[in-house]
C-alpha cells in the first residue's frame, strides 16, 4: 500500500495542472508542485490556510470574490456534484491569470463527503508572450521595467495594423489605460513600491490577451492596448474586463493589501485616422473616464 501510495504522489505531483485539495472547512491540505508554478505560492505558504483567508481571492468576469461566496469548490463540497469553471486567480506576485477550474469532491470509503479537488489550468497566453518577449528583447522594442513593448513598438504596430485595415479590412481598437492617482500612490509607498504595481498591471494585461492582442507601455503610468479584429461591442467588453481584473488585484506590503484601479478611453480606427489622430483620441476619452469618476472606461 505504501508503494501503490508513492506511485500516485508521484503522479500528482509530475502533473502539469495545478491541483490542491481541501477539507470539509475549505482549509488546503495539499497543494502540488504544478499549482506552485502557476500561482506563485509555495506549498508551505498555503497548506493549513483556508480558502478564506483570501490568500488565491478568485474572481469570476464580473469581478465578483468567489472565495466570499459563489465558490464552484464549496458548491460542490455542499452538494457532491462536479463543476467546471473559468475564473481569476491572484498571482503572488498581484497580478490576474485566468484559469479554467474543474472541482470535485473527496469522499471516505462510506462515500461521505470529507472535502474537495480542484484542478486547474492555466489559459493565459503566456508562451506567446514569453516568446513576444525574447523577439523584443532583441529588437530594443521592450519596456524594461513591465517587460510589455515600449512606445516605438506601439507606433509600429498601430502602423501594421492600419496597413492591415486598408489591405484586407481588418478592424482594430484602441484601449489608452491610466492607473488612477498614481503619483499620490507613489508618494505614500515610494517609487518601488510604485513599480511592484506597474508590473503586476502590465502582468494582469498579457495574462489576459488574446494571441494577437499587443499591449504596451506609452510611459510613466500609461498603457496602450493595440486589440485587432474586434468591434466596439466586444472593445468595450475587454477593456470593463481589464478594469475588473485590476480593481481585484492587489500586492502586499507591510502585511497590507495594496491596490489600484485603471481609467480606460476606448476606440475603434476609422479609415480616415492617422496614428497621431487615433491616440489622441482615445486619450480625450481616456480623461473623460477620468472626470467621470476613474475606474471605467469610456467608448467613442
Amino acid at each position: 500500500m505504501g508503494m501503490e501510495k508513492d506511485f500516485y504522489e508521484r503522479i500528482v505531483e509530475k502533473l502539469h495542472d495545478g491541483l490542491y485539495f481541501v477539507d470539509r472547512e475549505r482549509v488546503i491540505t495539499y497543494w502540488n508542485k504544478a499549482a506552485e508554478r502557476i500561482s506563485g505560492f509555495k506549498a508551505d505558504e498555503v497548506v493549513g490556510s483556508s480558502c478564506s483567508d483570501s490568500l488565491l481571492t478568485h474572481v469570476d468576469s464580473e469581478g465578483n470574490n468567489l472565495c466570499a461566496g459563489l465558490c464552484p469548490l464549496a458548491a460542490s463540497i455542499a452538494d457532491g456534484k462536479p463543476r467546471e469553471a473559468e475564473i481569476y486567480m491572484h498571482h503572488k506576485d498581484g497580478h490576474r491569470i485566468p484559469v479554467s477550474v474543474r472541482v470535485s469532491t473527496l469522499t471516505d470509503k462510506e462515500g461521505n463527503v470529507i472535502g474537495g479537488i480542484e484542478l486547474f489550468t492555466d489559459i493565459s497566453s503566456q508562451e506567446i508572450n514569453n516568446f513576444r518577449v525574447k523577439e523584443l528583447e532583441k529588437l530594443a522594442l521592450i519596456d524594461n521595467l513591465t517587460q510589455l513593448a515600449n512606445r516605438n513598438y506601439i507606433d509600429k504596430e498601430i502602423h501594421s495594423r492600419f496597413e492591415e485595415k486598408k489591405r484586407f479590412n481588418v478592424p482594430f481598437g484602441v484601449l489608452f489605460i491610466d492607473i488612477d492617482h498614481f503619483k499620490k500612490f507613489n508618494d505614500t509607498y515610494g517609487h518601488d513600491v510604485g513599480d511592484e504595481v506597474l508590473r503586476f498591471v502590465a502582468k494582469t494585461f498579457a495574462a489576459n490577451a488574446r494571441p494577437f492582442d499587443l499591449y504596451g507601455r506609452w510611459g510613466g503610468e500609461e498603457f496602450i492596448g493595440v486589440i485587432p479584429n474586434i468591434n466596439g461591442k466586444d472593445l468595450e467588453i475587454l477593456g470593463n474586463r481589464l478594469c475588473l481584473l485590476i480593481e481585484n488585484s492587489y500586492i502586499i506590503h507591510e502585511k497590507k493589501r495594496l491596490s489600484v484601479t485603471i481609467s480606460i478611453g476606448a476606440t475603434l480606427a476609422e479609415e480616415t485616422d492617422t496614428i497621431k489622430g487615433l491616440i489622441k483620441r482615445a486619450d480625450t476619452l481616456l480623461y473623460r473616464s477620468k472626470a467621470e469618476g476613474r475606474n471605467r472606461l469610456t467608448i467613442g
